[in-house]
């Protein structure tokens, strides 16, 4: 990443919309061709100028425009044409209309996804709550009980091999109502069949999956007491603390490496769908095994968009007692990347209250139906203490997964302390989810320099349910207030958090837009977003979220030449068809990618993992990606 006095450089180096900038020691006349600089550094490379029907830079000096200028992967100039190749002179380029008819909007960015949960999501037979509108077409959302079973019989019938276990992903009692083992049963009698909660914190399995697992009451006779409390063997059902306890019997089962590849792949081809261009993944990997196979997909020269891995601060923090360890194996995690992925230097990621999904937040209030529910705390207070103040010492950038107000205060309080203890300009804290908050949390936030992370998601999806249950209509309704972020000023970035919500860029607008639940109506009109701010969110704003605005997020100049190419605008279509508009593909760096295209199957780390090896390496992706999830229910 360049550094501000880099990026300052090349932005006077370059051109604006009319003029060319003398620069230090190079003292050209203001009159000086692109060309004449270009010689007397020794470059004069072609340029590639792509018009549009609208190009919307979100730079405030230059809002909108016709035309860019790119080289070697960055963007030269914006402006119209003919001022463009005005001050190209003679330098070599070239004009590319492909973009003609068509809106041109930053590279979006994933803020915060998760590829391996996905990757075993996306591998399985979904059969959710909600379309997933995939490559190869769109997977529509399961009505009720008896068309999951109807259509999980379909799937089964449709494989070939008897004995090839089924794994279905998405199903949800709330919705739908308990499923157990007799179901499955029903179902099929010779195959395992594997059903995995839309929340992913919960499985069902019928006789079969069980037996070839050797899952019996001898087993869970061994297991600890909370392990079987949380599992009934007659229904087939494993959760919460029971999940992880039957995971290395059907590790095997579950996870099969040749589809786990396929379902990355799958990944890499929705995400380019939707415009993507960057992405970051909180909480990264600690298995090797698992970060070469992910990156047999991900490094590969043809990927169409850079991933990121952020250090799971949690876990390494409960690894090593020594403060300068943790930082050091923090740091080693570099060189487990390459190519396309890396490692998100500098920022680490830390977990407060538990999720939304399974009302496990920590809450001021109780839940108006709570018989001891209660929230849950992912890291006990003194690790987190511990955690954030070494990491915040070390200069790190930190992310708190929080979503409950309780859980907002244990946040605010300890950055509070540490700003008062060490203090430190634009440390940019992000408070990641936001579900619920209340209206004197807003300046606390402010004040203290955090930034927001959040999820629109949960309004569309819950605020129906909650409002009946749980919450009440007050809060429910006023989950992720990014209405009353926008007017403190604070900035904001939206996340889909893959697979818990549609990693789709335009679909985060809209939600954050609209506030529109699965019933149709609207939640608390006074916390819709701005159109503006909601695409910052997806662009501009997501590279703040993690330092990179100086590269990503904006078509200026310097910056790389990551675009979104749009058949509409979303600043200006109406405003409950953001989610409609067709995306053509990106420019990646300066390369048009359509969507579609075939993606060469280059990885630049291939895995080698020998059929002895597939069950500890089932272990650990399972592992990785319930440890991911369990923070999410």
């Amino acid at each position: 990443m360049f550094k501000q006095d880099r990026r300052s450089f090349l932005k006077s180096a370059l051109f604006g919309a009319t003029c060319l900038t003398p620069i230090g020691q190079f003292a050209f006349a203001q009159s000086s061709s692109l060309t004449d600089i270009g010689a007397a550094m020794g470059v004069v490379d072609q340029v590639t100028i792509y018009t549009a029907r609208e190009i919307v830079t979100l730079d405030p000096d230059q809002p909108s425009a016709s035309a860019v200028a790119v080289v070697n992967g960055r963007i030269l100039g914006v402006g119209d044409v003919e001022t463009l190749t005005e001050a190209l002179a003679d330098q070599p380029y070239e004009i590319d209309e492909t973009f003609a008819d068509k809106v041109i909007v930053p590279g979006f960015i994933a803020q915060h996804d998760h590829p391996v949960l996905a990757g075993l999501c996306m591998s399985s037979e979904i059969l959710s709550i909600e379309d997933w509108v995939l490559p190869a077409g769109t997977v529509p959302a399961v009505k009720d009980k008896a068309d999951f079973l109807t259509r999980l019989k379909s799937a089964s019938e449709a494989i070939e091999d008897p004995d090839e276990p089924l794994l279905t992903w998405g199903y949800h009692s709330y919705f739908y109502g308990k499923l157990t083992r007799e179901d499955l049963d029903g179902v099929s009698e010779t195959r395992p069949i594997i059903v995995f909660a839309r929340s992913c914190h919960e499985f069902t399995l019928n006789s079969v999956a069980l037996e070839k697992g050797g899952v019996d009451e001898e087993l869970l006779s061994g297991w600890s007491q909370s392990a079987q409390n949380q599992s009934n063997l007659e229904e087939g059902h494993f959760w919460e603390q029971g999940v992880f306890a039957i995971l290395p019997s059907i590790a095997p089962l579950v996870f099969n490496p040749e589809k786990f590849v396929a379902g990355l792949e799958l990944m890499r081809d929705y995400m380019h769908a939707k415009g993507v261009t960057f992405g970051n993944e909180p909480g990264g990997i600690l298995s090797k095994d698992v970060q070469d196979m992910v990156n047999s997909v991900m490094s590969a020269p043809s990927m169409p968009f850079r991933w990121t891995f952020m250090a799971d601060a949690k876990s390494l923090i409960a690894k090593y007692d020594d403060d300068a360890t943790v930082i050091s194996e923090t740091e080693k995690l570099a060189s487990w990347y390459g190519g396309m992925t890396s490692l998100a230097e500098g920022s680490a990621k830390l977990f407060a209250d538990g999720a939304i999904y399974s009302l496990a937040m920590q809450l001021r209030d109780p839940l108006l139906d709570d018989q001891g529910h209660g929230g849950v705390w992912m890291m006990d207070e003194d690790k987190f203490l511990r955690g954030f103040q070494v990491y915040w010492d070390a200069g790190y950038q930190i992310h708190i997964h929080v979503n409950g107000d309780a859980g907002l205060d244990r946040v605010l309080n300890a950055l509070e302390v540490n700003m008062r203890r060490n203090p430190r300009f634009d440390h940019r804290t992000v408070i990641v989810h936001f579900a619920v908050s209340d209206s004197d949390q807003i300046p606390r936030i402010k004040e203290l320099g955090a930034i927001v992370s959040a999820n629109p998601y949960y309004v569309r999806a819950l605020s129906d349910k909650y409002g009946e249950v749980g919450l009440g209509p007050q809060r429910a309704d006023s989950m992720v207030r990014l209405g009353d972020l926008e007017e403190a000023g604070i900035p904001y970035s939206l996340h889909s958090d893959m697979p818990m919500a549609p990693g789709d860029p335009l679909f985060l607008m809209w939600c954050a837009v609209n506030r529109v639940t699965f019933s149709g109506r609207v939640a608390d009109a006074d916390q819709r977003a701005s159109r503006e701010k909601a695409l910052r969110g997806v662009t501009l704003d997501a590279a703040y979220s993690h330092r990179m605005e100086d590269e990503l997020g904006s078509i200026q100049a310097g910056k790389r030449a990551n675009m979104t190419i749009l058949e509409e605008n979303p600043l200006t279509v109406d405003a409950m068809k953001i989610k409609d508009i067709k995306v053509w593909g990106t420019v990646m760096e300066g390369t048009k990618l359509k969507v579609g295209y075939q993606a060469q199957e280059d990885a630049f780390l291939a895995p080698n993992i020998s059929t002895e090896a597939q069950t500890r390496v089932a272990r650990a992706a399972l592992n990785h990606a319930l440890s991911v999830v369990h923070s999410h229910l």
